[in-house]
This record gives C-alpha cells, sequence and structure tokens, in this order.
C-alpha cells in the first residue's frame, strides 16, 4: 500500500470547532463536531477524515460539498474504492443517522465541504425518538426515513439556518425540552462517557421491568445498541485516549504505566484494543493526532 503524504496538521484548525451543550443537555448530547473547509486549499490525503470505532450515535448535516465512505477495518489509501453518500433528502442535501460503531470509519471528501455532526448518547436518542439504536450498530442511513416527523422538520430547519450559531442553538432549543420530558428521573448528567456507563448500568439493573442478569442485558443493547461490555471497553479505550494526550503534553508518555492504571492486563493489551478501536498503536495515534489533518476529529476530541 501506497505510504501516506506527509500533512501539515493543523492546516485547518481554525475552521473546526467542537460544540458543548448546555448543563440540562450532558447526559444527552456528547458534543457537536463542525468541519468547513472551504477556500482552503488541502491535498487529496488532507481530504480524509478519520473517526475511531465508539458507542454513540449521530446525526449528521451536510451542508456543502460530497462524502464518500471507505469499507471499514481495511487501511484505507487514495486507490481504496470508496461508497458515495447522498441520501435522498427533499433540500438536496443528505442527513445522515449513524448508530454506534464497533470498528473506526474513514470518509473522503473530494471537494471543498461544510458538514455538522451531533454526537448523542445512544439511550437519549433511543428514550426521545423510539428509534432501535442496536439495529443501527455499524449502519448508516438516511435520518429522514427514520426520525420521527418533528426530527424531520428538525433536521430541514438546521440545513435552512443561517450560520453554525444559528444551527447550534435551533438543535440547543429542539432537544432541551424533549430531554427534559424523556431523560430518566435517576438520569446522570455527566460530560465523561464512563459515568454515562456505568448510569446506564445502574438504571437498567434496578428497572421495574425485570431485573435478572439476562434483562438488564436486553435491556442495555436495546438502550445503547451494545452490550454493557462493549460500551464499557469504548469507555476506557475513550479514557486512554484523552489521558495519553494530556499526558504527552508533559512529556513523554508511559503507556505501559497508563494501561495498569486503567486496568488493562498489560501495554500490549492497550496497544491491541487501541488499534482494534482506531486502527493504530497508542504512540502512532498520538504522533498523527499532533501532525496529520486526517485526525482533525481527534484533535478536536482530545
Amino acid at each position: 500500500m501506497a505510504r501516506p503524504e506527509p500533512v501539515v496538521a493543523p492546516i485547518s484548525a481554525a475552521r473546526n470547532r467542537l460544540w458543548l451543550p448546555r448543563v440540562a443537555l450532558a447526559s444527552c448530547v456528547r458534543a457537536g463536531l463542525l468541519r468547513d473547509t472551504r477556500g482552503l486549499a488541502l491535498s487529496d490525503w488532507q481530504r480524509f477524515t478519520h473517526l475511531p470505532a465508539g458507542g454513540f450515535c449521530a446525526i449528521t448535516w451536510w451542508f456543502e460539498g460530497e462524502i464518500e465512505a471507505a469499507p471499514p477495518g481495511v487501511a484505507v489509501d487514495l486507490a481504496t474504492p470508496r461508497r458515495r453518500l447522498a441520501g435522498p433528502h427533499p433540500l438536496g442535501r443528505p442527513v445522515l443517522l449513524s448508530g454506534p460503531h464497533t470498528q473506526p470509519t474513514v470518509y473522503w471528501s473530494p471537494g471543498s465541504s461544510h458538514a455538522l455532526m451531533l454526537v448523542l448518547m445512544p439511550d437519549a436518542l433511543h428514550a426521545m425518538t423510539g428509534v432501535a439504536t442496536d439495529r443501527l450498530v455499524n449502519g448508516l442511513v438516511d435520518a429522514t426515513t427514520v426520525l420521527p416527523a418533528d426530527w424531520v422538520a428538525m433536521c430541514d430547519a438546521v440545513l435552512r439556518a443561517a450560520d453554525d450559531d444559528a444551527r447550534l442553538a435551533l438543535i440547543d432549543d429542539f432537544l432541551t425540552p424533549r430531554w427534559r420530558a424523556a431523560r430518566p428521573r435517576h438520569g446522570l448528567a455527566a460530560q465523561h462517557v464512563g459515568d454515562w456507563v456505568q448510569a446506564m448500568a445502574m438504571r437498567a439493573a434496578t428497572s421495574t421491568a425485570g431485573r435478572s442478569l439476562r434483562q438488564m442485558e436486553r435491556r442495555i443493547k436495546r438502550w445503547a445498541g451494545l452490550s454493557l461490555r462493549e460500551a464499557k471497553a469504548l469507555s476506557r479505550a475513550e479514557r486512554a485516549f484523552v489521558l495519553g494526550m494530556a499526558a504527552h503534553r508533559a512529556g513523554p508518555v508511559n503507556w505501559a504505566e497508563m494501561a495498569g492504571d486503567l486496568g488493562y492486563a498489560d501495554q500490549s493489551h492497550l496497544c491491541r484494543v487501541t488499534r482494534r478501536i482506531t486502527g493504530y498503536a497508542p504512540e502512532e495515534l498520538r504522533r498523527l493526532v499532533d501532525t496529520d489533518e486526517r485526525m482533525w476529529a481527534y484533535r478536536l476530541w482530545a
């Protein structure tokens, strides 16, 4: 496989933006990721977007440009066959709904693009819409064919909004009353995904609908799309990434020590899990996040 050309990140860092919701939505919305490459001179390699496996759902709006998806689980270069994504949306722009992913994903834009990805907790999406998130695992569908009518209207309004700030305000105002009505009585408003996994497990275990282990596992699978074990594994891997990036700012990272602190059997175990979720070993991932435009989403997350 051809080796990727060197790229200089953060060439478009000023055009990438992380949006965090108001506190009332902290247990519903993980974040919003905005990407705008209009007017930027990017090489073909810099038009890739790499995303890790993760236990979240997402609604993605493409306001300008096209998007193509590479096959999951394979090494990707410019020659890799890709699938064009463009749902039959009445406004002519795709609005995509994705479920939890157990493998890293790679997308490519053939030209300038402008997009917003709203990352949602899967149990929150299920509670507010009734969408079966377990049927969305590793999936990507036209959101307008799956979501309820009021959500489709919101998606259309976001497409029509004047700018990104107006879009984010619209989403915030739309979600707040719906989450207030749908959220569990003992929900946990926390931005740390590990807290969310623990809270979901506690809620499943104490539900009056049935408290056997099998019933609890089925309930979590229906809410989150993944088993509790899978959700915990992804949570721990995200924790390792965030701590690793933070430690790197202070000097070389002791991955063996971090593996032990996070409960991995050893450094090799941490490396295997990180490769499965991101496609890269921890130190290589850290280097790419610092130096490669394709990893822009990882930089925002860190």
